[in-house]
């Protein structure tokens, strides 16, 4: 199992940079294409995850990320040899900037059907790149089940990171075995996000510590997740090619993961409320 040392390291260090991200605007670098495993294939950058399931009946696109990052998208997805065009569905792991920014563009590309989790709605409709309206066709709820073709996705209502933060599951076949994949919207709320005294989000904490609870139960052989460090993307790349698929971590890897998470969160929550004690 990986050491809580090192989860909070990795989490410290995903969290960081997207608070100043959100500040400062879209810093991605493209990464090449990829198979995760059977029909799922990444299509995102060198931070913000985007993930393309194919189908007997179109695609399914899991986070447009910002609208800057639409093209390179769009070019990952020719690059594996499938149409940009024919992405159906467009899903969204959480309302913010971004992950969901390039909505709009993608969806007028494509024409695919855009779909936001209930509690996500408000934040999502904020978010207007040059104005555009945010488009919204399927509001989701909790355990809401997602079909195109031969493919079903499940909605997960895993909130903390935001109110309507949503995890997807799906299972993948690969050399004529079944896997489950699940890929949380986001592991914890950002670094510049209050987790003790949140007036805008007053339950932040006991949502996000029900959240860990909630991923436990979910059976699991692939973790993914919407940045790239939450799963060791780059490192997992690299080995590709040389030996099994290292995707696949099975149901104790993926606990392994949500482990160093609690961990990594607990102590913050700790310290935060520390502090908050002493400033009374």
């Amino acid at each position: 199992m990986r050491t809580s040392g090192l989860a909070f390291g990795l989490l410290v260090a995903m969290l960081v940079p997207a608070a100043l991200l959100m500040a400062q605007g879209n810093e991605d670098k493209p990464f090449p294409p990829h198979k995760v495993i059977g029909n799922i294939y990444y299509v995102g950058t060198d931070t913000h995850s985007s993930f393309l399931v194919t189908t007997s009946a179109g695609n399914i696109l899991i986070d447009s990320t910002y609208e800057s990052n639409v093209p390179w998208i769009r070019d990952s997805v020719e690059k594996l040899g499938f149409k940009f065009t024919d992405i159906k569905i467009l899903l969204t792991s959480h309302a913010h900037v971004d992950h969901c920014e390039g909505d709009a563009m993608v969806k007028e590309m494509t024409g695919a059907t855009v779909m936001i989790m209930d509690r996500d709605v408000p934040a999502t409709q904020a978010i207007r790149p040059g104005g555009k309206p945010h488009p919204i066709d399927r509001v989701l709820h909790h355990l809401d089940r997602v079909t195109l073709g031969d493919v079903v996705l499940t909605a997960h209502l895993t909130p903390g990171h935001t109110e309507g933060n949503t995890t997807w599951t799906l299972k993948a076949t690969e050399g004529g075995k079944s896997y489950d994949v699940v890929i949380p919207g986001s592991i914890g709320p950002n670094a510049a996000t209050a987790v003790v005294n949140n007036k805008t989000y007053p339950q932040i904490a006991e949502d996000s510590l029900f959240t860990y609870k909630y991923l436990r139960i979910l059976p699991c052989d692939v973790m993914l997740g919407s940045h790239t460090p939450f799963y060791h993307m780059q490192e997992k790349y690299a080995k590709l090619g040389k030996g099994p698929n290292p995707f696949i971590g099975g149901q104790q890897g993926c606990l392994a993961d949500i482990d160093g998470w609690e961990q990594a969160f607990k102590k913050r929550l700790a310290e935060d409320q520390k502090k908050a004690s002493a400033s009374q």
